[in-house]
């Protein structure tokens, strides 16, 4: 009886410790996988560093609208710590001394596109001693448009990026570590609320869910279809139950590469983030997947 006891118990402890063991690799792998998939997360000082910098806004030399609405959402919502407005001469100045945070346009290429396909990605990084822009600690980042494509309207999504930004930085106070696993999809476990109306982009749908009469084979709440203009003026009453889709999608000249899909509030919260590899067969947009991901 006794040998049969301690037999039991050696086999127990050996499948505690290969669990153990199981849970630690997988752990790792996903910390490796966020480490070298993306720029480097600020760390837990590097954070708090953030709260007492200054917020330096780089307006872009030749995106014209894009100071606009820039200059426009950070007066009206910037909240977190102060800010001013610099321009690019001064941010190459300012970019080693960490008593300055950037909000800035930078470019990123993920290793696995064809081509090395270039993205614009409004990012929120601190100040840091790195060479390369892209090794700054990052705050956040937020793909933008792809390089060189100037007929993106992005214009409705910028108030809301800008308000998610600061929510963001007060989540990595408390939940870095969880962040830091899954980046920006973090956010799709809050729930989409059903009640509140979505907005999608009517040029940024894919084929299979390009009409009202295919959304609804799946997604059986209210949605609009509409043009960025109108987006944007249904946006600029700031409804507080609305809610919208931000697309980045390779342009016609580029042809692939991925798309990224995002679904704020006015409030700027997040509910979904996701991106896929745009293909013949999974054509570029919004599509039927997305909806089963939120429904």
């Amino acid at each position: 009886m006794k040998k049969t006891t301690i037999m039991h118990s050696i086999k127990r402890f050996i499948k505690d410790a290969l669990l153990k063991k199981s849970i630690f690799i997988f752990i790792l792998g996903l910390l490796s996988f966020g480490i070298f998939a993306n720029p480097p997360l600020a760390s837990k000082q590097q954070i708090g560093m953030f709260k007492n910098s200054i917020t330096c806004v780089v307006l872009e030399n030749g995106i014209i609208s894009y100071n606009v609405f820039i200059k426009d959402a950070i007066e009206k919502y910037w909240k977190y710590n102060e800010y001013e407005f610099i321009d690019q001469e001064e941010f190459n100045k300012r970019r080693f001394d960490s008593k300055y945070s950037f909000l800035v346009l930078m470019k990123g290429v993920y290793e696995k596109d064809p081509g090395g396909v270039s993205y614009n990605y409004i990012s929120l990084v601190l100040g840091d001693k790195a060479i390369d822009i892209t090794d700054m600690p990052e705050i956040c980042s937020i793909p933008f448009a792809y390089a060189g494509d100037n007929d993106t309207y992005f214009g409705y999504a910028i108030p809301a990026i800008v308000k998610f930004m600061q929510k963001h930085a007060k989540n990595l106070e408390t939940k870095r570590f969880l962040i830091s696993l899954k980046g920006l999809k973090h956010y799709n476990s809050l729930t989409l609320s059903k009640s509140k109306v979505l907005l999608l982009n009517i040029d940024q749908m894919a084929p299979d869910a390009n009409t009202l009469e295919k959304i609804k084979t799946v997604y059986p709440f209210y949605v609009k279809l509409l043009t960025p203009s109108e987006i944007q003026t249904e946006l600029d009453t700031d409804p507080i139950n609305t809610m919208f889709n931000f697309h980045v999608g390779p342009t016609k000249e580029t042809g692939s590469g991925k798309c990224f899909e995002m679904i704020f509030d006015v409030e700027g919260n997040l509910y979904y983030y996701n991106y896929r590899m745009v293909t013949n067969e999974n054509k570029d947009g919004f599509n039927l997947k997305d909806f089963h991901h939120i429904r």
